[in-house]
């Protein structure tokens, strides 16, 4: 009956004291979560000798995490907003099979992945940007770390099961847990036991294990609202074509990552050399501060907007994103404000190399420029995502990164150089903003047109 509670107050407390308690400890479980990457790099950044060059190798790896992180983001993201709507029309045992067959989509995703990249890896690291001075250092990370794919998919894939039923406290702790030990482990592996980037990668293994079990060890408790059974884990058509509808848009946007990161890695490779990579990799540390914790407040607040629109309350639905995408705006617009005006600040967190610093300082600001507004697409995608809108968040998730950045920066530096690469980010950013701005006006609209005032739902 507690838990049942607890679920019920996204649909009648206090909308602004419901999502600060909401969103606060998504941005914790967020920037928590950054940590896995951040204390590595920082870490291999400073071995002694040759950390340039190990950071640079780690930062190929990256495409390879965000997609792994991708496939956890299609099953999880795609199934929890439907579990949240399902919640809202009170019904638990269908919020449960969508549960179990997200489950089994990321328990499949995992031995492909597993198997896939650990035959691959060597040529696929090279295609990322690997060069003959860092592909060892590259393999090395990446080796230990696919080990513990299954551990990535349930530690992020299932905690946002735990989110999704109001209990943004515990999904953080499941966040926590593995991030303190991760920060623990790093230095006695990399330093005390002289493992080196192989001690990073096993570091990042031991504690998503361990998230993972925290995770899976909650959803299979009495505290759980929406319990994991084993026997929803075997998929049913209706059920993963409904959850695929829905994560396809997450996957895009978390697997062109590893599409933009290839892309800009193997340009600035061509064009500048390990140098002109170190600073991507840099930067791409320095991105996911600034997103992340946007991100984190859009996740957090997302089940209040899914919940209440499964249970029809079309004015708490309208006063949710309203303030969502004000607070977003805000957020990226300050923390990207900062990189673009000191950008010293971040440069030399990841790097003793004074050379590597200074190019990073000239480049940054005109890299973050537009990311200054892109917490207005945030908001926004995360709301087209709650409302269960699939095909509006898949032209999205396609427009910024595939449409406009991957085609700019390969067709940029061919008239302006390595420069060019560095210039396509803002460019995407501000014409994927403007873009998202007018469909969104438009498509909630009609949303919230189709909510009927006595709380029900029309079908569109």
């Amino acid at each position: 009956m507690e838990e049942k509670m607890k679920e019920e107050r996204l649909g009648n407390a206090p909308l602004g004291k419901l999502m600060a308690s909401m969103a606060i400890p998504a941005v914790a479980a967020q920037l928590i979560n950054l940590l896995y990457n951040i204390v590595d790099r920082i870490y291999i950044g400073h071995i002694g000798g040759y950390g340039d060059l190990a950071l640079t190798g780690v930062g190929v790896t990256f495409p390879i995490i965000m997609l792994i992180s991708a496939f956890s983001a299609f099953a999880g993201m795609g199934g929890a907003p439907l579990a949240s709507i399902q919640l809202g029309k009170k019904n638990y045992e269908r919020a449960e099979e969508i549960l179990g067959n997200s489950a089994g989509l990321l328990i499949i995703f995992s031995a492909f992945l597993t198997v896939g990249f650990s035959l691959f890896k060597r040529p696929v690291l090279y295609a990322f940007g690997a060069s003959d001075s860092t592909i060892g250092y590259a393999e090395s990370y990446i080796g230990i770390y696919l080990i513990g794919t299954v551990f990535v998919q349930f530690a992020l894939g299932l905690n946002t099961f735990i989110s999704g039923q109001g209990e943004a406290k515990i999904a953080m702790l499941s966040v926590l847990i593995g991030a303190v030990v991760n920060i623990v482990l790093d230095p006695v592996f990399i330093f005390v036991l002289g493992m080196g980037v192989r001690g990073a990668a096993l570091a990042t293994v031991i504690s998503q294990a361990i998230s993972a079990a925290w995770v899976v060890r909650f959803l299979t408790s009495k505290k759980s609202v929406i319990r994991f059974q084993f026997r929803n884990i075997r998929l049913k058509g209706e059920i993963v074509r409904q959850i695929a509808g829905l994560g396809i848009s997450p996957f895009i946007m978390q697997s062109t990552e590893s599409l933009v990161s290839v892309t800009l890695n193997s340009g600035l490779q061509h064009y500048g050399g390990d140098l002109y990579v170190g600073t991507m990799s840099i930067m791409a540390s320095i991105m996911q501060v600034i997103v992340i914790p946007v991100q984190g407040i859009t996740q957090g607040v997302q089940p209040i907007i899914s919940y209440n629109y499964g249970a029809g309350n079309r004015e708490r639905v309208k006063g949710v994103f309203m303030r969502l995408i004000c607070i977003s705006f805000l957020g990226t617009f300050l923390l990207g404000g900062i990189a673009v005006a000191f950008p010293s600040l971040y440069a030399g967190i990841f790097t003793n190399n004074q050379t590597l610093i200074d190019l990073t300082c000239q480049v940054m600001p005109i890299y973050f420029l537009g990311i200054t507004i892109f917490g207005i697409q945030s908001a926004c995608q995360s709301t087209f995502l709650a409302l269960g809108q699939a095909k509006v968040s898949l032209f999205i998730a396609l427009l910024r990164k595939v449409v406009l950045l991957v085609p700019l920066a390969i067709f940029l530096p061919k008239f302006v150089g390595v420069m060019g690469i560095y210039i396509a980010e803002p460019v995407a950013d501000v014409v994927s903003v403007i873009t998202t701005s007018i469909l969104f006006a438009v498509t909630v609209k009609r949303v919230l047109r189709n909510m009927g005032v006595d709380g029900i739902i029309k079908q569109n």
